[in-house]
Order: C-alpha cells, then sequence, then structure tokens
C-alpha cells in the first residue's frame, strides 16, 4: 500500500454518537452522522454502505477507527467493524484516539498560542482527559482524572473542552489517519481502555449437597 493512502473510510462508535465519513485526497466524499446513546451496533454498518454507495467507491485505502477512550461498548463496536471490513477488503486499519479527534475538531485559529485540555465524560467521579498544544502533538497519555485534578491543568492561554455534548466527527479521524500513516504515527487497531469495563460478574453456584 501508498504510504498516502487516497482513501480513507474513517468510523467511530467511541462517544454518545455514531459517525461515518469516506475521506478522498483532502476531502469528504461522503458522511453520516447521528447522535445515540446506544444503537451503534445497528447503526453503523449501514451507515458504511450508505456512505460507500453515495460516493460510488467499492472499497478505500484504508480503514480508520477511534480506540478510546470512550464507552466500552461503543468502542467495542467501532473496533470489530474496521477490523471486519479491513479483513473483508484485505486493507489496513489505523486507530485514532478519541481525544486527539476532538482537539483536532478546533480550527488553527481557535489553538494558536494555546494548550488544548480535552475532557471526556467517564459515567463516574473522575473524567478522561488528555492534553496537547497548538500543534496537536500530545503533551501527555490518554488518563483518568478527578475534577479537582483537572482544574490545575487550567493555567495560562488553555482551551478547555469538556462539553458532555462533545462529538466525535469521522471525517476529522480520517484526515488524522492519512496524516499519522503518512508519519507512521497512528495506533494500532486496539481498545484504548484507561479502566476495567463496569461488568458484574455472577456469584458462584453453591457447591451440591
Amino acid at each position: 500500500m501508498n504510504l498516502k493512502p487516497k482513501r480513507i473510510l474513517a468510523l467511530d462508535a467511541a462517544t454518545s454518537s455514531c459517525s461515518v465519513a469516506l475521506w478522498d485526497e483532502g476531502r469528504i466524499l461522503s458522511r453520516r452522522f447521528q447522535a445515540m446513546e446506544r444503537g451503534q451496533s445497528e447503526a453503523l454498518l449501514p451507515m458504511v454502505a450508505q456512505v460507500m454507495a453515495e460516493a460510488n467507491v467499492e472499497k478505500p485505502d484504508l480503514i480508520a477507527v477511534t480506540v478510546g477512550p470512550g464507552a466500552f461498548t461503543g468502542i467495542r463496536i467501532g473496533l470489530a467493524a474496521a477490523r471486519g471490513l479491513g479483513l473483508a477488503w484485505s486493507i489496513p486499519v489505523a486507530g485514532i484516539a478519541t481525544t486527539h479527534a476532538l482537539a483536532a475538531s478546533l480550527d488553527i485559529g481557535e489553538r494558536q498560542g494555546r494548550r488544548i485540555v480535552v475532557v471526556l465524560e467517564s459515567k463516574r467521579a473522575d473524567r478522561w482527559v488528555q492534553v496537547f498544544d497548538q500543534d496537536l502533538t500530545p503533551l501527555s497519555p490518554p488518563c483518568s482524572m478527578m475534577p479537582e485534578q483537572i482544574e490545575t491543568l487550567v493555567s495560562g492561554p488553555t482551551v478547555v473542552l469538556d462539553d458532555p455534548g462533545l462529538h466525535t466527527d469521522a471525517a476529522v479521524v480520517a484526515r488524522l489517519a492519512a496524516q499519522g500513516w503518512e508519519r507512521k504515527s497512528v495506533l494500532p487497531p486496539q481498545p484504548l481502555y484507561l479502566r476495567p469495563a463496569d461488568v458484574t460478574m455472577p456469584a458462584p453456584a453453591p457447591p451440591s449437597p
């Protein structure tokens, strides 16, 4: 495969939305987006079919998918779809951090001379956080922080992205994948979990008499 993929299919289901975009050398041929707390498993692949049909493209050169941090189930849905399509089309799959995609949604003017602190809801008391410079270079890895700890990051010129309604744009995911693939800086298509899933295991059955 060329160092610079021509067409990239990007998928996202890691937050409270579902998004698909087909990128072709710097322009978006087709895109779908729907805000949703649940139902990504039913919505994602039909969105892919719609986007591919609308763009009249048989297959992309690369698939990009958000790998977290984010919703445990959503991350798994996106990765399963991306890996399955990659296998069916015999093309590679690239991972993009959800926090990176959110930071990259800011335009250059909004980022200029500022740090970007991305804060994601985790459904617990803590938050998922990552800090970037104005050029979107990570200044920290994604991590879990309490609100009082996050406050210590807000000093000097800073943009804080902490709206609970933030959604990842698959078009941005595709752009980051194009840049990262050429620089060999994309993530592997593996879940970026910052803690175990909230799963309660059933109690063991009592021994038979």
